[in-house]
């Protein structure tokens, strides 16, 4: 960081100074601007103006012969830039000169009013610190709007990128997707960080430091300073709110599961003022993770993977995870049924890049106690998915039945040894074939379906299908090979 002065190169970056541009000469890294110097007009002489920003307060033609002998005067008395009033291009010699001779040129419409805001970030960093202090402390005054409400104001505030980090680094608001991100951990110098919360910090507040220009540096840790506090308070504050409204929400569930049909009308009442529709039918979703896992503060990541996958389903936090279901007006189809796994099957994919997730999807049923059963189908599911890697911890309901009694029977001594006989041409080859058909059978031959379970492309699967058919010289459109196949896939896998 620059000392004793001002860098030019965080000058110019200064949103005082968003009007300024350069005409000609280059900016040499660690030119610093020691003081300010201001002349009238062209003809004057600059004087002592050594280390100085030397800004022109008239604006003149550019093809004045005269700005070529100020140049060349500012350049032999040792000014650090010439700063000229208006920003229309310098004639191309007067451009070739500042090269030539090293000299940055700059230029902005209203040149007195850069040079004030100079002068005040050189002589009087006290009154710059308490001037944002001020503008910060009247924006975490407003008693409304979220912690994303207050990163917003303090970023239009500081007129800078703010975010605030989680303790593990990751952006949980300012985030703006067409805006810059945060500096690696490595590049940590062009951040300016405080953390708060009671001993473990629960975040970080962070702005990017405004390199080279010390009195703002310094107000920037001052507004951190007293931001930090609300911030910490509206966290707290909103924190509150989620965990009322999941513990509402947890317990209206558990009275409409335990009530059964007819549910009393005042039970019917809150799910509709909830907005939950106990009409129709309904397909369960259970999502279990660790007990380790806060599912309140994790909710947010189940809402954005449910609305990412484009799953229409209510959340509802319960247990180490969360109950979903979805509700259609009609008894599906086939092929909604299928679309609906296939969404169910891309929210677990989603999840799983943040969260240790096992999910389990129930049959349709129709009505409150269709509602409970399907979830409670969709908890079986789910508690068998964690065994289930093969499968991405995943499992179907709808799959199961019949399925289930005949994956029992191939655990017996006498399938064994001829379905490793059958699947022994896969075994060593590049691609994992073996768990790849498993995973493609699992998902009833849907590409796009073992993609997500295996985290590769649909392509990539397409690909070692295909060497599979080659390799085994099967055909796997026909139902009773392929029945044969799933089955000896499942128990190679057990056993090994």
């Amino acid at each position: 960081m620059v000392t004793g002065g001002l860098g030019l190169s965080g000058l110019l970056a200064h949103p005082d100074w968003a009007a300024v541009r350069s005409l000609g000469g280059p900016v040499p890294d660690g030119a610093t601007v020691e003081r300010v110097v201001t002349v009238a007009d062209l003809h004057a002489d600059p004087g002592e103006v050594r280390a100085a920003l030397l800004t022109v307060a008239v604006s003149a033609p550019r093809e004045d012969w005269h700005l070529d002998v100020l140049l060349r005067r500012a350049v032999a008395a040792g000014a650090v830039a010439v700063l000229l009033a208006g920003d229309a291009p310098l004639h191309p010699a007067s451009r070739l000169l500042a090269g030539r001779m090293g000299l940055p040129v700059l230029g902005t419409p209203d040149a007195l009013a850069a040079a004030l805001t100079a002068t005040r970030l050189l002589q009087e960093p006290d009154q710059v610190v308490a001037a944002l202090v001020g503008r910060t402390a009247a924006v975490c005054g407003v008693p409304h709007g979220g912690v994303d409400d207050l990163v917003a104001d303090l970023a239009r505030t500081w007129r800078r990128p703010v975010w605030l980090l989680d303790p593990g680094g990751s952006v949980v608001a300012g985030a703006d997707p067409a805006g810059p991100a945060p500096p690696p951990p490595a590049a940590g110098s062009a951040l300016l960080e405080v953390a708060f919360g009671p001993g473990q910090p629960d975040g970080r507040l962070a702005v990017t430091e405004p390199e080279g220009v010390p009195a703002e540096t310094a107000a920037l840790r001052a507004a951190l300073a007293v931001a930090a506090n609300s911030v910490r308070q509206r966290l707290a504050e909103q924190r509150l709110t989620v965990e009322r409204d999941a513990r509402l929400r947890t317990a209206l569930l558990a009275e409409i599961l335990q009530a059964g049909d007819p549910l009393p009308a005042g039970l019917r009442r809150r799910a509709l003022d909830a907005g939950w529709s106990l009409d129709g039918w309904h397909a369960g979703l259970r999502i279990d993770v660790p007990s380790s896992v806060d599912v309140v503060a994790a909710r947010e990541q189940v809402l954005r993977a449910v609305e990412t996958a484009r799953l229409r389903a209510v959340v509802v936090e319960q247990g180490p995870g969360w109950n979903a279901w979805t509700t259609f007006d009609h008894e599906p189809v086939a092929g909604e049924l299928q679309q609906h796994a296939t969404t169910a099957r891309r929210t677990q994919w989603l999840l799983r890049e943040s969260l240790p997730t096992s999910t389990g999807v129930g049959r349709v049923h129709r009505g409150a106690r269709g509602l409970a059963r399907t979830l409670g189908e969709a908890g079986d599911a789910a508690r068998l998915a964690a065994e289930r890697t093969t499968s991405g911890r995943f499992v179907h309901v709808d799959r199961l039945g019949l399925g289930a009694l005949l994956l029992a029977w191939t655990r017996t001594d006498t399938f064994l040894p001829a379905a490793r006989s059958m699947l022994e041409p896969l075994q060593g080859r590049p691609g994992d074939l073996l768990t790849t058909l498993t995973a493609y059978l699992d998902a009833e031959s849907s590409l796009t379906e073992t993609a997500a379970v295996l985290g590769v492309h649909r392509n990539t699967v397409a690909t070692r299908i295909e060497r599979v058919r080659h390799v085994l010289g099967v055909d796997l459109a026909d139902p009773d090979e392929r029945l044969a196949l799933h089955l000896a896939c499942r128990s190679v896998l057990f056993h090994s």
